[in-house]
């Protein structure tokens, strides 16, 4: 006989749901809030966001934001992937365990002491901060995402295909482009978004590797809300949600469309 869940674990999931995503709701909610003072209620009204595409600062910091956000996560990509193969595919070579650690340091690594690790460094090879040294970092700390994502898709991954390819005279990395690549690339893909999330999210490495003319939107918004919170950085945060939340749709019905068409070929 089957049972239905139980009160307490239905309490409990509504709760946690609650939890995480009850202030997200109360945050766009209130960006649509007549009323200067964000925590009255002075109507519905999108005067806000009119006032959010007229305030140049907040413009340019979400445009810095957007370019080091699609520079970094595209660069990460690229370098986690390769770090994955190397790390299933070579086997036991010759400094594995510390290339592998150097890969995977980010992870465990706060947040704090990366930032100012990075600072060191720039500062000690005389690279000005700015805009690229952000992109530099959230590459840095990115990249390890990224490899964890592609690594747990490459571990399964059924090779007797790119041997197939091998045995039909295909280059390696002809094979490993036309046949493993296109095979991995939802991996690939969530890899990306996963950094470009991160990336968009930062605040504390970019406080520490940003310079003049390059402040990220986390930045702004940080600097303000310790001044008090306005209806226009609610309507940026909306903003924001926004665009993260159609990237995970999209990449979700991407994939869910890779895998319908894989399903009918075979």
């Amino acid at each position: 006989m089957k049972h239905g869940p139980s009160w307490f674990n239905v309490t409990s999931v509504t709760l946690g749901f609650a939890f995480l995503y009850l202030p997200i709701v109360l945050l766009v909610i209130y960006s649509f809030n007549a009323s200067r003072l964000v925590t009255v209620w002075g109507g519905f009204s999108t005067q806000w966001y009119g006032a959010l595409f007229q305030n140049r600062e907040l413009l340019d910091a979400a445009w810095v934001t957007l370019r080091v956000a699609l520079l970094s996560a595209t660069a990460a990509t690229f370098l986690g992937t390769l770090g994955a193969v190397a790390l299933v595919r070579f086997g036991g070579f010759r400094g594995r365990t510390l290339f592998a650690g150097m890969i995977y340091a980010p992870l465990v690594m706060p947040e704090v002491i990366l930032g100012l690790s990075l600072l060191l460094l720039f500062v000690a090879v005389g690279f000005a901060r700015g805009f690229w040294t952000i992109v530099l970092a959230h590459v840095t700390f990115t990249m390890c995402f990224v490899a964890v994502v592609v690594q747990s898709r490459l571990v399964t991954f059924d090779r007797s295909l790119e041997e197939a390819a091998l045995d039909l005279g295909a280059h390696p990395l002809t094979a490993f482009i036309q046949v493993t690549l296109p095979l991995i690339a939802p991996a690939v893909l969530a890899g990306w978004m996963l950094a470009f999330t991160l990336s968009l999210d930062d605040l504390v490495i970019a406080s520490f590797v940003s310079g003049p003319g390059a402040t990220t939107l986390p930045m702004k918004i940080y600097s303000q809300v310790r001044l008090g919170v306005t209806p226009e950085i609610n309507a940026a945060s909306t903003i924001l949600i926004g665009l993260v939340t159609a990237g995970v749709i999209v990449a979700s019905i991407v994939q869910k469309r890779r895998a319908t068409r894989r399903l009918t070929f075979v």
